[in-house]
């Protein structure tokens, strides 16, 4: 039978497991922290494929929709998971916990990362704090059984919690799009990690270090993990959000796939913050397909018609924006800057906001003359 052993030998295999956490992932049984039904599994009608897909190293999703009831055929948006534990580990390792640490998470989930923590740190060091009611009741519930009881608390993860500061760190397991001054008021000398970006590109950790309440770091990894409830963006199905509506069509010399791939992406997110994308297969084995963009308010989408071998590629945009222009303009601008790779920029937060930078914290990308 699988077993949490297995996980465990899967993330030693991969060089996902660092010596300090080995003793938590291996005395805290995944199992404890994940419902019987979940998307993908039943525990009642297949408990051996149940338990395979919890002791995976991938994320299982535990909620769709924010709990609520979901015709069979409506789009099931993820919202809240047991995340990829090898992830999880890498969140970890950049927030650098040493003993005697006291942590915020934001983001109670199933509770499973709270265990780890609790585990190693002492969960009277570890608070966590969960926006759904219902979601936290069972994440205590499975901390319970799992025999750790970390303060848990159930409200607006940006608002941190003031009762328990100040914490040495501050881990977020949702998508951000800034850092909350709450957060640097209550970890006002630590560091903070977080999923950050915006909804063109949200695949970034953050790691800000904070002196004296003012933070700066860089970016890295891949995470997926899904947004602060607050600060969603859009989402959907293609069949869902476009109507037939007849746009103004053009064509670009730019390869479509050239402007998603992560390094251009997260430029191109600095400014296109509020659009999403979605690359489209043609199911026809030409090697054809489709990029869509859709803006986050549903007013307006844009495709691009990517052909193998062709020179020009069909353009079609609708709605108040024209969001290919959009992504273009931004697009040739970080080409024209000489194509930086994504490790090359930061972030600096502090009582006046959030900047991102290139190379050096002076040189904010917010203003092109300065670049």
């Amino acid at each position: 039978m699988t077993t949490q052993h297995r996980l465990v030998q899967s993330l030693l295999g991969k060089g996902a497991l660092p010596a300090e956490w080995q003793d938590a992932v291996a005395s805290v049984d995944r199992a404890l922290f994940i419902p019987e039904v979940i998307v993908g599994g039943d525990f009642a009608e297949d408990p051996e494929e149940w338990l395979r897909i919890v002791y995976t190293d991938g994320p299982v999703v535990t909620q769709v929709n924010d709990g609520k009831p979901t015709a069979d055929d409506a789009f099931r948006l993820p919202t809240s998971s047991s995340s990829m534990p090898s992830v999880m580990l890498e969140m970890l390792a950049l927030l650098d916990v040493r003993d005697g640490h006291r942590v915020l998470e934001i983001g109670t989930g199933t509770g499973y990362h709270a265990a780890w923590l609790s585990h190693r740190l002492g969960e009277s060091n570890v608070t966590s704090v969960e926006l759904d009611e219902t979601v936290l009741s069972l994440a205590d519930e499975n901390l319970k059984r799992a025999g750790f009881r970390p303060t848990t608390v159930l409200g607006n993860g940006r608002d941190g919690h003031h009762q328990g500061a100040p914490y040495h760190r501050i881990v977020c397991t949702c998508g951000m799009r800034d850092v909350p001054q709450a957060w640097l008021e209550q970890c006002p000398n630590g560091r903070v990690v977080t999923p950050w970006g915006s909804s063109f590109f949200s695949g970034s950790f953050a790691t800000l270090d904070v002196v004296d309440g003012k933070a700066q770091g860089t970016f890295s990894g891949s995470p997926a993990f899904m947004w602060d409830r607050t600060h969603r963006g859009g989402a959907g199905r293609v069949a869902d959000l476009y109507h037939q509506e007849q746009g103004v069509k053009g064509t670009t010399d730019i390869p479509p796939q050239n402007v998603i791939q992560d390094d251009p992406a997260f430029f191109i997110g600095l400014a296109v913050t509020d659009a999403w994308f979605r690359w489209c297969d043609a199911d026809d084995n030409s090697g054809e397909a489709t990029l869509w963009f859709f803006a986050d308010d549903g007013t307006s989408w844009a495709t691009v018609e990517y052909v193998p071998d062709a020179e020009t590629y069909e353009v079609e945009q609708y709605g108040p924006r024209t969001l290919w222009d959009d992504v273009r303009e931004v697009f040739l601008r970080w080409h024209d800057l000489g194509k930086p790779e994504r490790s090359r920029f930061g972030l600096s937060v502090d009582g006046n906001g959030q900047r991102v930078w290139m190379d050096d914290p002076h040189r904010p990308v917010d203003q092109p003359g300065r670049l």
